[in-house]
């Protein structure tokens, strides 16, 4: 067999500040100036920094380019205005773009900022005042919806069809803003490298280069990492990991990354992160139809995102422990695969009876969440999937679901998803549907009947112990189904800023302890 070989991917835009009017940078190719609605429905719309010396350099009526285009300001709307000759001081410049940015909340800088970055891919170099408008408000999202807009991936024997703008210099802005800047980057930087990893093709993305690139990772920033392979795993009881995986030519795996932070003492708490590392997903001997298998490499979602979170808690300054726990497998189809009927005994002794052998997720899930309550003694547990149908059949594609069994935690994590433009929705473990999960034979069925979100949230539960623990359920975002601002086609990485955004608060766990 041929080694697989992923090509060299293309990277973000870097980003600079400067204290100049956008057209004043040297070397500017593009620059994009920020475009608000007016006040009233009849009004002009009103252009922002820069505006007034960019119009009298070039000479051209800005506002008069809007009313030809018929533009109003609308979040993400663009006009392009050619300057072939550049301008005195930048002859560079070739091209100025006018940027709707509508009612200039987080989400509309954060649409500004990728409608903007999609239409300078190929450029070099782009100077903006858009974030100059509100810096504690438009920065950061600005940022991050330039990096997600820029995203792309590719395995062709060519190079790829486009490739981000190089370089963004944020106009009119000064040495205070840089550490928002660092913070937008490092969430940024989160999202594409969860995108990243649930994008890799399943022929290169096996538990084993999983691992291989959670090692990797905790090397690059400064974290500890222990990886269990098969013979590990079966050793020490964990047979809902063994299970799944047992019916693949590429063995399951454990991955286990711990992050401290600077100033921890012994009473610094601890979070648990799990995340399902379901590096393709045939259904097993339930086996999916063949189109439900199409975009099963990024079942690993909620693996990915916890392994994005961990390489940027530092970078967020995440006041608490946390310990990031990967379960990894594949769900093949063999003669040595998990039959309907069999019954898995998971790490910590419940048993669980699988009626459902597409219903993996959980059996990973239980494994890695009974192994931290009992090893990790964590204070707060959250556990991250792309878990069930059932969660997009309720929500579509645009919002996450979360289960929790305490209300301070799933309040932050809905603030959290709020302000990082990864929504979500929280659902009830009704106890009502407890009853669904009974088996003769079992502590569990692991494919009941019932609402499929919601039982499966129950059939969880039963590992989480005594701890606040929440239930992320990112079935319904895993997959964007076209070009949306910071959305691209394919696999989303949904999840990894909006945990960073909570676990990088000054006080994250405030209310839940």
């Amino acid at each position: 067999m041929i080694d697989p070989t992923l090509p060299a991917q293309v990277a973000p835009p870097e980003f600079a500040v400067s204290g100049l009017l956008p057209h004043a940078v040297t070397g500017a190719e593009v620059v994009a100036l920020p475009v608000l609605p007016g006040t009233d429905a009849d009004d002009q719309p009103l252009l922002g920094p820069g505006a007034d010396q960019l119009a009298e350099t070039l000479g051209v009526d800005l506002l008069g380019a809007l009313e030809v285009a018929r533009a109003i300001g609308k979040t993400g709307e663009i006009v392009q205005i050619a300057a072939p000759q550049g301008i005195p001081g930048n002859p560079q410049l070739r091209l100025v773009l006018l940027v709707g940015v509508g009612d200039q909340r987080p989400t509309d800088f954060r649409r500004a900022g990728a409608a903007l970055a999609r239409a300078v891919r190929d450029r070099a170099t782009l100077a903006t005042s858009i974030p100059a408008l509100s810096p504690t408000a438009g920065l950061e999202a600005f940022v991050v919806g330039a990096m997600l807009g820029s995203f792309g991936f590719h395995w062709r024997s060519s190079e790829p069809d486009q490739r981000p703008v190089t370089k963004i210099v944020l106009a009119e802005l000064g040495d205070a803003d840089r550490e928002v800047l660092d913070r937008a980057v490092a969430l940024g930087t989160a999202a594409w490298r969860a995108r990243t990893l649930a994008t890799v093709p399943s022929n290169l993305k096996t538990p084993e280069w999983l691992a291989e690139q959670a090692q990797t990772l905790a090397a690059d920033h400064g974290l500890k990492c222990r990886v269990w392979d098969e013979k590990q795993l079966q050793a020490e009881g964990f047979g809902g990991i063994i299970g799944v995986g047992q019916g693949s030519a590429n063995p399951p795996r454990m991955i286990r990354i711990d992050y401290t932070p600077k100033k921890a003492r012994r009473s610094t708490p601890t979070v648990a992160l799990v995340g399902k590392g379901i590096t393709f997903d045939t259904g097993g001997l339930t086996i999916k139809p063949g189109q439900a298998m199409v975009n099963m490499k990024r079942d690993m979602t909620g693996g990915a995102v916890v392994m994005a979170t961990m390489a940027a808690l530092a970078d967020v300054d995440c006041p608490v422990r946390v310990i990031g726990l990967i379960a990894a497998a594949e769900n093949a189809i063999s003669g040595s695969a998990t039959r309907p009927g069999d019954v898995l005994r998971h790490y910590g002794g419940r048993t669980s009876e699988i009626t459902n052998t597409d219903a993996e997720g959980r059996l990973v899930l239980a494994d890695a969440m009974a192994y931290a309550v009992d090893k990790l003694d964590p204070d707060v547990l959250v556990d991250v999937a792309t878990l069930t149908g059932g969660i997009k059949v309720a929500l579509g594609q645009q919002v996450g679901g979360v289960f929790a069994n305490h209300d301070a935690l799933a309040a932050a994590l809905l603030a959290a998803g709020e302000t990082a433009g990864e929504p979500l929705w929280r659902f009830p473990l009704f106890a009502g549907y407890e009853d669904n999960l009974s088996s003769r034979i079992a502590d569990a069925d692991n494919g009941p009947k019932g609402p499929a979100a919601i039982v499966a949230a129950l059939f969880l539960q039963h590992f989480a112990g005594d701890l606040p623990w929440a239930h992320l359920d990112l079935a319904s975002v895993g997959d964007v189904p076209e070009e949306s601002f910071e959305w691209t086609t394919g696999p989303s990485g949904f999840g990894a800023r909006a945990l960073l955004d909570w676990l990088g608060s000054d006080h994250p766990l405030e209310g839940i302890l």
